[in-house]
């Protein structure tokens, strides 16, 4: 099993209350005193999972970044779920992430689609397990909380979305119209592409609608995913708050 490192009191509290994933230890800055992790702590220990008490000196040597505020959790692998287990509701928001090779980037989008409520996340076969901490770090917690399916196959993941009647709504501009000309259905799975590659072939030709985002001036170049992904996701939660 990998194991590897998350740093600060809202990843720890994230890996923690999730429970997406085994937590190997918790290592704390023996002089840390606040209310924050006081409650991580005792959530910890609720859970028999093994508290170990350092100096700041030593946590800084474990820890990648400086911005860790004396506490790190080691970690192992995510468990992953499963489109059935996610699309069973009468309404369902999904999305599709393609192409987003920056772990920065990935975290922000995940951020924005947690709090824009999205069911579940498709994502394409990728070992993120080096970059857990950064991802973890980059969305507040949110690659955590949200539910997170592989595509191994893809296409047939396309397929099963269609017996479930998910309408697959991809952010392109070719046979596209605005964004705000249409009226997103109850089951569906928004599809955003990385600014440099964008959507594979194997998303585009299985599109049920393409929209695209309406610019103020003459800008000929994309806007990035994580960009893209606030504009669509929360001008979804407006129609929705609207109905």
């Amino acid at each position: 099993m990998e194991q590897y490192i998350v740093e600060g009191n809202i990843s720890v509290k994230a890996v923690l209350l999730a429970q997406k994933r085994d937590i190997i230890k918790i290592m704390v800055d023996e002089k840390k005193k606040d209310r924050d992790t006081a409650f991580i702590l005792r959530q910890a220990a609720q859970r028999n999972i093994p508290i170990e008490q350092n100096s700041r000196e030593a946590i800084d040597e474990l820890a990648q970044g400086k911005t860790h505020g004396g506490l790190l959790a080691l970690c192992g692998e995510r468990s992953f779920q499963t489109l059935q287990a996610v699309a069973e509701k009468d309404s369902v928001f999904l999305a599709l992430i393609e192409g987003v090779e920056d772990p920065f980037n990935f975290g922000y989008i995940l951020r924005t689609l947690y709090a824009a409520g999205c069911d579940g996340v498709i994502i394409p076969p990728r070992n993120w397990t080096t970059a857990a901490g950064v991802v973890t770090k980059a969305s507040a917690g949110a690659s955590e909380y949200l539910n997170l399916i592989v595509a191994t196959d893809m296409e047939a993941l396309l397929h099963e979305m269609k017996q479930a009647d998910i309408q697959l709504i991809c952010a392109q501009r070719k046979d596209a119209i605005s964004l705000y000309d249409y009226a997103f259905p109850l089951k569906l799975c928004l599809a955003i592409g990385g600014e440099m590659r964008g959507l594979s072939k194997h998303v585009q030709n299985h599109s049920d609608q393409n929209l695209f985002i309406p610019y103020r001036q003459d800008f000929r170049n994309a806007m990035t995913a994580a960009a893209s992904t606030a504009i669509f996701a929360f001008e979804l939660v407006r129609q929705k708050t609207a109905d």
